[in-house]
């Protein structure tokens, strides 16, 4: 609904949205009061750091958002006139929140302050925005720094840039997502915030798309980024703003294209109109299924990975290769058929499917995986491992080669029989069906008889005919090795339309046959010598009589039945060529209604 014409943003105007943005105007307001509190708190900003050296960010909420996180820590009335703390702790330090909170109360009662403290940890961040409750993370970015390594900078960006946007396209916006690094975890002192901004573009008519994306990308990604920066007092750069047209994202996602994959399952969303998250779950629930290129793009990712590493320092070489060898893991499990895996559980599940249950995969290869993914980088990653020498590094390098080498292999077995399952139930559905309409035949002869009777008599067209030959002769070529996996998708999306084809067909057929056996008669009753109408239905050698809702059974009298014996008859006439029809019937009636019209 992005209109062709951008309005001009209104420099004086207020965002005013239902979330309850705070807004940049309203942190510049506070920031002299902000300066004074700043001066007292030196001394216990220093005790906090010098002691929890881990401590990532401290900073002071201002007051317009005390009463999202009152509400939310259920705090006394009178913590309103307290100044409120925010203290930001890593995750695997969380066990150590109560014995921080209680130290630093210790701190604060010697200087007689009045301050409440908010500990909480970036994953609460990104779960206060995975649950929708975008005004505590706007509380949260709008925090005045006492002391920062990174992250507060970061968001306060992002929550301004936000802001600027919403201001303008606020009814285009679909999501406005932040992503990488920073909110996997393993962000570094010169990581970036990636930032993907969805913009509704379903209303667009004049303006071609690739102008419509260039203009957004203009305004979003040059002129407001830099005005962030401005309002947020940070000199570098810190956000990589990527604008998506909906339209466009929506075939990204429906082909699980690399980029869009890791963006949502990795992205938190500080903005959403009901759009981002559905996808999110529907990619846990493995409803998402990726593309034959797609799993492409995944495994190319280890073909470059020896040269690369040969040339990168210690985190890189660590890095390179721990990813190396989990992302084309991670594809071979979807290629499987599994949901997406998250890299924790992919060893495990490597070992559970390829090796215990399927026996596809020797354990070496597992081995490999393992301490590549455990040993080496959750070592690098909890510092347990410091260097590497030149022998680990070769001995590394070769294990990867032959990892991949393979993974590849692994991957033909999975498509092969992946293929062979596919091929197998398109040939058995094709010509079951022929089977059915033309008697059991051999292959050619089912082929030949679809053409004369079906093609050239006009009931299919000229299509179906290369269709059924492309069927036949795909499962030749699957037996030579010939047939790759895009052309088994092709022949599977053709095989639908035929089956489509033959299935109404042989419907029809079995319709008219069924018809040839239904007459109506008209006749009196005896009791009451009243006109009646009924249906004479033949079918599979048996006659019934239905008036209204009564089903009657003739023989050589007639006997009550029901609905379900009759359809149980028409269901066995179908596999019929014929319906017979016994005279005998009509004798039956006559002794029981006398004489009796047949209406045609």
């Amino acid at each position: 609904m992005v209109q062709e014409e951008i309005p001009e943003m209104n420099k004086e105007s207020k965002y005013n949205s239902k979330d309850k943005n705070i807004l940049p105007e309203d942190a510049e307001k506070v920031k002299k009061e902000m300066e004074k509190t700043k001066e007292k708190l030196e001394k216990l900003k220093g005790y906090i750091v010098n002691k929890y050296k881990y401590t990532q960010a401290i900073g002071i909420l201002p007051p317009q958002s005390l009463k999202f996180f009152i509400e939310e820590e259920e705090a006394p009335k009178e913590t309103d006139k307290h100044i409120h703390l925010l203290i930001l702790i890593p995750e695997e330090n969380i066990k150590e929140a109560g014995k921080i909170k209680e130290d630093i109360i210790k701190e604060i009662e010697k200087s007689k302050q009045k301050i409440w403290l908010h500990i909480k940890t970036p994953v609460d961040l990104w779960e206060t925005c995975l649950d929708s409750k975008f005004e505590l993370f706007s509380a949260m970015a709008m925090a005045f720094p006492l002391y920062d390594k990174g992250i507060l900078a970061a968001i306060r960006v992002a929550e301004i840039h936000k802001s600027l946007v919403l201001r303008k396209f606020e009814r285009y916006v679909v999501s406005y997502v932040i992503a990488g690094s920073m909110v996997r975890g393993d962000a570094t002192k010169t990581s970036d915030l990636d930032v993907f901004v969805i913009i509704n573009d379903t209303d667009v008519k004049r303006m071609p798309r690739l102008e419509l994306r260039e203009k957004l990308r203009s305004i979003i990604c040059g002129e407001y980024v830099m005005e962030a920066n401005a309002l947020a007092g940070v000199k570098k750069n810190i956000l990589n703003v990527q604008p998506y047209l909906l339209t466009e994202f929506w075939e990204s996602v429906k082909d699980a294209h690399p980029v869009i994959f890791t963006f949502i399952r990795d992205g938190i969303p500080i903005y959403d109109r009901g759009t981002f998250m559905p996808w999110k779950v529907l990619l846990k629930m493995g409803k998402l299924k990726p593309s034959p290129e797609a799993i492409d793009m995944f495994m190319s990712m280890g073909d470059k990975v020896v040269k690369r590493v040969k040339d990168t320092l210690l985190d890189a070489v660590l890095g390179d290769i721990y990813w190396g060898v989990i992302t084309p893991s991670q594809a071979l499990l979807m290629l499987y058929g599994l949901p997406p895996p998250n890299t924790r559980e992919t060893v495990n599940e490597m070992r559970k499917i390829f090796v215990e249950k399927e026996k596809m995969l020797e354990k070496k290869y597992i081995d490999i995986l393992e301490e590549i993914a455990i040993k080496y980088y959750k070592g690098y990653e909890h510092k347990k491992i410091k260097e590497v020498s030149g022998k680990e590094v070769d001995k590394l390098l070769k294990d990867v080669e032959d990892y991949l080498k393979r993974l590849k292999e692994l991957r033909e077995q999975i498509e092969k029989r992946a293929q062979e399952k596919t091929i197998g139930q398109i040939y058995k559905d094709v010509f079951s069906l022929l089977e059915a309409i033309f008697g059991k035949e051999k292959e050619q002869k089912l082929i030949r008889e679809f053409g004369d009777k079906m093609v050239k008599t006009g009931k299919f067209p000229q299509q179906f005919m290369v269709i059924l030959k492309d069927i036949a002769n795909a499962k030749d070529e699957f037996k030579k090795g010939k047939l790759d996996m895009h052309k088994v998708e092709r022949a599977r999306k053709n095989a639908s339309m035929l089956i489509n084809g033959l299935v109404e067909y042989s419907q029809r057929c079995d319709l008219a046959l069924i018809d040839k056996g239904r007459m109506r008669i008209k006749y009196k009753e005896k009791k009451d010598d009243k006109e009646k109408i009924a249906e004479l239905v033949f079918c599979n050698g048996q006659a019934f009589l239905v008036a209204g809702d009564v089903v009657k059974k003739i023989t050589n009298k007639i006997e009550d039945s029901n609905s379900e014996e009759m359809s149980n008859a028409v269901s066995e006439q179908r596999n019929k060529k014929e319906v017979g029809i016994n005279p005998q019937v009509f004798e039956v009636l006559r002794k029981e209604f006398g004489d009796f019209e047949i209406i045609i």
